[in-house]
Parts: structure tokens; sequence; C-alpha cells
């Protein structure tokens, strides 16, 4: 979605600027106007890349251990690799962070979660 709204972008970005340089506005729009569709193709590009790369990058650290890898995450060392592990709900490894706090943020957590319910961490 977000490539999809970056060409629409671009293409508002150079409607503005056509307009922007035929009316004779200050410098400073037309600038504005090539910053936008510069940004928007940026945009575009790594929206498409990200969107089609195999090991792609999450934003929002939603998936679980046995959806994506995220890259970020797992050079950081807050997430699992998904190889050996079994499917949804079964513990093969224990946490990686015992306690009743979660080392990142100091959120209490139960002793049956793998992830913080407040920050969403690996624990």
């Amino acid at each position: 979605m977000g490539g999809v709204g970056s060409v629409f972008m671009a293409i508002f970005g150079l409607i503005f600027l056509s307009a922007v340089s035929s009316m004779g506005a200050p410098p400073v729009f037309t600038l504005f106007a090539v910053a936008f569709v510069l940004l928007a193709v940026c945009t575009a590009i790594y929206g498409f890349y990200n969107a089609l790369a195999r090991n792609r990058m999450t934003e929002y650290d939603i998936t679980d251990r046995n959806e994506e890898i995220d890259p970020i995450a797992s050079g950081l060392g807050y997430q699992r690799s998904t190889e050996n592990e079994g499917s949804v709900g079964q513990k093969d490894k224990p946490r990686k962070y015992e306690g009743d706090f979660c080392p990142f943020c100091g959120a209490s957590v139960s002793s049956d979660f793998d992830f913080c319910p407040k920050c969403g961490k690996d624990i």
C-alpha cells in the first residue's frame, strides 16, 4: 500500500510542480514541489522493494516467530530465528529472559508470556 500511495503522491507532486512553474510562483514553491516528488519516488521504491523482498522488514513489529523474520530485530537480538521451532503455541525453547518484568520496558510480565504485552518485544 505504501508503494501505491507513493505513486499517487508523485503524480500529485508533478501536477503541483507544473502548476507552480507555469504560473511563475516564487522559487521556494518550485523547490518544495521538486523535494515532494523526489520523496515520493524514494518512498515508492522503498515500498515496492520492501513488499517484494524475500526477507522484508516489518515496520510495526507485528509478526510472530513463525511468520517472517525481521532482519533488524534479528540483528539486534530481539527476535529468535524461525528455524527448528514448532508451531505456534509450542514451547520448545525457554524464554530468553526469565523474571516477572520485561527487560526492555519494565512492564510486569506473566511467566507464560513469550512477548511483552506492553512493548511487544520477544522476551
